[in-house]
């Protein structure tokens, strides 16, 4: 089955809490085992990579839940449930949710200012409405932002595509500079774009004293237009010409089945980069690209509350 919502979790989550102290990670594992979730599901991680969906969606079903009452934290990282909580699971309930813990008034106080769309206090977490939150709010701004992300992609292949080889060429010497390849952009630029001879566009240093080389193929083609095998077979056939072990084909468009197999048993070492990836590496690299805007997300510092014994 697929991960549960925070919501969905709610219960279990009391219910675990009502063992004892948990932390979160045990929790997570207790509840895997419960929803009979694959090692997949369990190691899911958000768009971000740095947390696990399972862990981020218990952490704030137990953080909406202590908001209510129902869930203390009797030291660091650590819960367990109040009498209040207890005496909810003393009801049997089926389920808990947002909307349930509206009747709670401690709950429905600190849940005001989002139920009505508010925004004048920015401390507490963003969060959807009662009745369409499945998704908890780290999801949300996540989402968000691979949605941009992506149009961002699209945006920067077709600017590449209405621009000129001889831009292209340029756009790749920033890149590979910007990814620490061929020293200084002076030193790459008389590298890349210059030997056009032998079915190779150009070749850059891996390092600064050139002792390793990448050999460079770069086709600015539009989106329908599918690298397939016998292009790329005639690249790595120039790179056994050059007796070089590593080349690089970039692609403003895709690559085939075939091509992607084909490299993959290759005693040469060469990537492939399509479009979508070439965008990727600009954004990250900051290549043709600047931020718009920052939001900052803080987090409650730990350490600075600690008092020594």
């Amino acid at each position: 089955m697929t991960i549960p919502d925070y919501q969905t979790l709610m219960l279990p989550v009391l219910r675990l809490a009502n063992t004892g102290e948990m932390r979160v990670p045990e929790a997570a594992d207790r509840i895997a085992e419960e929803f009979k979730l694959t090692p997949e599901e369990r190691d899911q991680l958000l768009p971000s990579g740095r947390q696990r969906l399972l862990h981020n969606r218990v952490h704030w079903a137990k953080f909406y839940m202590s908001k209510a009452g129902l869930i203390a934290s009797p030291r660091r990282g650590w819960f367990t449930i109040t009498v209040a909580g207890r005496a909810l699971l003393m009801t049997s309930p089926t389920r808990i949710d947002v909307k349930r813990l509206l009747g709670i008034p401690a709950f429905a106080e600190y849940y005001k200012p989002y139920a009505s769309g508010s925004t004048e206090d920015t401390s507490l977490p963003a969060s959807a409405p009662p009745e369409a939150g499945t998704t908890t709010p780290v999801e949300q701004m996540e989402s968000a932002h691979a949605t941009l992300n992506g149009a961002l992609q699209d945006d920067l292949i077709q600017r590449i595509l209405q621009n000129t080889p001889s831009f292209f060429e340029e756009l790749i010497i920033e890149l590979l500079v910007a990814m620490n390849y061929g020293g200084s952009r002076r030193d790459a630029a008389t590298r890349l774009g210059k030997t056009g001879d032998g079915g190779v566009d150009g070749v850059i240093s891996e390092d600064r004293l050139g002792l390793d080389r990448v050999y460079v193929q770069a086709k600015r083609y539009a989106s329908n237009v599918v690298v397939g095998a016998p292009e790329v077979r005639a690249f790595v056939g120039s790179l056994v010409g050059f007796s070089a072990t590593k080349g690089v084909f970039v692609t403003t468009s895709s690559f085939s089945g075939q091509a992607i197999e084909f490299v993959r048993h290759l005693t040469q070492r060469v990537v492939l980069i399509d479009g979508r990836q070439l965008a990727q590496l600009m954004i990250e690299h900051n290549v043709g690209v600047r931020t718009y805007r920052t939001l900052e997300i803080k987090r409650l510092d730990e350490d600075f509350f600690a008092e020594d014994d």
